[in-house]
């Protein structure tokens, strides 16, 4: 959560983190965009998780889902996949993530993915189409599908892989992106991936290590102009 939050910050978003089903009906309606991430799943966080995604819908918010080690128990790809049928506006994962969502076989260790995004790309074109949301696969090379068409973003940095929870951070923002342009979420879907991956472009200049990479992450991102964006960005179609 902590990443999470500084990153929104970063970027300018406001965020709150909120678990308790008591609150959803007070927090949800103010909120631009929820994001739902499974990361530390438990029973009770569950009905909560359901009940502010229903809610954004009722409401015609977006809302954006990190399925986060879906296939590594039974219990966590029920949930998730209960989820899906509440119609996210994004699925974000790496690549084992939307291969289990999408019902294919795959193995899963923990949070990390035995495939990369492109050998995920058929199960995340399949995955798009049976929910109707757009489907982000993180890898090497970000992959952004609404079923049909299919975009890349080349951005980013190996050692990102080495922080924990930059996925978790990356779907947020997408969540921040989406908030702004609802109607075009595939495009701020891929503008989310691109900025927060030149930010670890920027923040790698200056790192010695994860640790820093992670401090100067935040920082790039903060600082982030025009300028710079347009010079490193790199999305293309597929």
């Amino acid at each position: 959560m902590d990443i999470v939050a500084n990153t929104l910050l970063a970027a300018g978003a406001s965020p709150a983190m909120i678990h308790s089903l008591a609150e959803i009906p007070d927090f949800t309606p103010q909120a631009q965009a929820l994001c739902v991430n499974v990361g530390t799943l438990s029973p009770s966080w569950v009905p909560a998780m359901k009940s502010a995604a229903e809610l954004m819908v009722k409401l015609g918010k977006p809302w954006v889902l990190d399925p986060v080690a879906a296939g590594a128990s039974g219990f966590r790809l029920n949930a998730c996949l209960a989820l899906v049928g509440v119609k996210p506006t994004v699925i974000r994962g790496n690549g084992s993530e939307i291969i289990a969502l999408s019902s294919v076989s795959c193995s899963i260790k923990g949070v990390d993915s035995a495939h990369g995004s492109m050998d995920a790309l058929e199960a995340a074109k399949s995955l798009a189409r049976a929910s109707g949301s757009i489907v982000a696969v993180s890898g090497a090379v970000d992959v952004v599908t609404d079923g049909n068409r299919v975009v890349a973003a080349h951005n980013g940095v190996p050692m990102m892989q080495k922080i924990t929870a930059t996925g978790c951070a990356v779907t947020a923002l997408i969540a921040a992106f989406v908030a702004l342009d609802p109607s075009h979420p595939l495009e701020a879907t891929a503008s989310a991936l691109s900025v927060f991956c030149i930010a670890g472009e920027l923040g790698m200049d200056l790192a010695k290590g994860p640790a820093s990479l992670r401090m100067h992450l935040i920082d790039s991102l903060y600082g982030l102009d025009e300028a710079a964006l347009l010079s490193r960005v790199r999305i293309t179609d597929l």
